[in-house]
């Protein structure tokens, strides 16, 4: 093809694309079927678009039309549309029937390329027949009949139960078990405060690095997922199953694949799965790497069969992050929706992220000393930072503002799923200088907030907002009381009553902003 000329299958598959199924089935399929093998092959493009429409706007009906179609199209003499035909076919659902004669055409094919299609077609339809037939016929270094039993495996041990992550299963054998608790950039201090002060965890775990964004905890004793997960200040926790050196590409492969299928790997799997043990391996700010992940998964399969790979809703993810000194590979629990913020029935647009919010509850500490919190946050939006407060404890009163009305609707939602311990709790749809006017001075012990800052909602003046938001919070501050907010500007308040105690630089998702604590002396 000279440079420039475009692609004419491509072309042709382009315009069959935006017909119809009636269209497709009552005049382009015809037309294909009296055609001469020539011309058949010439537009072999029709057999993807029928694969393609059918799937997305076919009825059950059409479906069950076409699919016989597709069927014969696998005894074809061309071998290129057989393999269109066996790539259609699983879009718009194949059986047991379509499945025995693709193991047949498997069976009887001298064609490197075509049983790679059918490997790939198998890995999406296949059951136990395929498991049986790629089982007789697999033998050592076929990379596309062992994927093909790995993927099929995955797809039996999902339909007969989705498997789980045990939270209070205990992990009795600690020995050589190093945890990962990830969080923002600049929370790493009020992470490692609440590892410390927790009484459930205190003397199970040691603080053994803090690095930005990370605390790494060896365990001590026996523990449990649930007892780490009563943490609730940290993004996501990673058990540490190897580092993998930087060298030649099938060195790396091993390593990755050991390390997967390594002893204390199993040890971890076991002890808190229930079900067929299901991974996603994610290489970490890399792209896809699907070349990559398939070399990868299929060592670790062939090293150990019983851990499997699965794209689809797996209940772990062993994830690879790169660093100076090499790629850390992670066993991570993939608990959606996260049990810890299981209240957070709706969120608004810019919402708090919710460890982020823990952080800021825990920044803010309990009130003045014998005295209940009176908390208000001005800008409370989905209610993250104030439910993280309230479930603390020693709140007697707690005010939300927003000017969204949906947004006080969403918080109360919140609000309630999560039943904190409140002495009164109260939602307002108000523009916070009103609410500040109207409660009056010296009425509030905490303000925690995390404010628009113009990225996601726009703000006409954000210089102003936070200058006036200063300016509430030392009108309503009692003496002694704190403000606890995420400062995007770099300004501090004109009232010289507010002392700034406490800052760090948090990563707020690809920009930085200041977290601060003030006290009103």
């Amino acid at each position: 093809m000279k440079s420039g000329e475009k692609n004419p299958n491509k072309k042709l598959y382009n315009e069959l694309r935006a017909l119809s199924c009636a269209q497709l089935w009552e005049t382009e399929v015809p037309r294909f079927d009296r055609a001469s093998p020539e011309e058949r092959f010439e537009r072999v493009a029709l057999v993807r678009a029928v694969g393609v429409v059918f799937s997305e706007t076919g009825t059950a009906e059409q479906k069950d039309l076409v699919r016989p179609w597709l069927r014969k199209l696998l005894q074809d003499s061309s071998e290129k549309i057989r393999r269109y035909a066996m790539a259609a076919l699983p879009k718009i659902g194949a059986g047991t029937g379509e499945e025995a004669e693709m193991l047949s055409l498997l069976r009887s094919t001298t064609v490197e390329r075509e049983k790679k299609f059918l490997g790939q077609a198998l890995q999406k339809i296949g059951g136990a027949a395929t498991l049986e037939e790629v089982g007789g016929r697999l033998v050592p270094g076929d990379k596309v009949l062992l994927q093909t039993e790995q993927k099929v495996r995955a797809n039996v041990a999902r339909s007969q139960g989705p498997g789980v992550v045990r939270m209070d299963s205990v992990l009795s054998d600690v020995r050589g078990v190093q945890i990962h608790l990830r969080c923002r950039r600049g929370l790493e201090d009020i992470l490692c405060g609440e590892v410390e002060e927790s009484v459930r965890l205190r003397g199970k775990f040691k603080v053994t690095d803090v690095r930005p964004g990370l605390v790494a905890l060896r365990p001590m004793a026996p523990f449990s997922l649930e007892e780490v997960y009563s943490l609730r200040c940290f993004g996501t926790l990673g058990f540490i199953l190897g580092s993998v050196p930087r060298t030649d590409a099938a060195d790396s492969v091993e390593a990755l694949a050991g390390a997967i299928a390594s002893p204390l790997s199993q040890r971890l799997f076991k002890a808190f799965s229930e079900g067929a043990i299901r991974y996603r391996l994610d290489f970490v700010a890399r792209g896809h790497q699907r070349g990559a992940v398939r070399e990868v998964v299929n060592r670790a399969y062939a090293l150990c069969p019983e851990i499997l790979n699965d794209s689809r809703d797996a209940p772990w993810t062993i994830a690879v992050y790169p660093s100076s000194r090499g790629d850390t590979v992670e066993l991570s629990p993939k608990l959606t929706p996260d049990p810890r913020f299981f209240y957070r029935q709706k969120d608004v647009p810019a919402a708090s992220h919710p460890p982020l919010a823990a952080c800021m509850a825990r920044l803010g500490g309990l009130g003045l000393k014998g005295a209940s919190e009176v908390v208000w946050d001005p800008f409370c939006g989905s209610g993250l930072e104030l439910v993280e407060r309230a479930l603390l404890g020693g709140v007697q009163e707690l005010y939300g503002t927003d000017r969204s009305a949906e947004a006080i609707e969403i918080a109360e939602r919140n609000f309630l799923a999560a039943n904190p311990p409140c002495g009164m709790a109260k939602f307002v749809c108000s523009d916070f200088r009103d609410f500040a006017n109207s409660e009056g001075a010296n009425s509030m012990t905490l303000i925690i907030t995390n404010p628009p800052m113009g990225k996601r909602v726009p703000i006409a003046n954000l210089g102003r907002l936070i200058e006036d938001l200063f300016f509430a919070a030392a009108s309503v501050l009692k003496p002694g009381g704190r403000l606890v907010f995420a400062n995007p500007m770099q300004i501090g308040p004109a009232d010289r009553s507010l002392k700034l105690e406490y800052w760090r630089i948090v990563d707020f998702s690809g920009f930085d902003c200041r977290l601060e604590m003030y006290r009103k002396v």
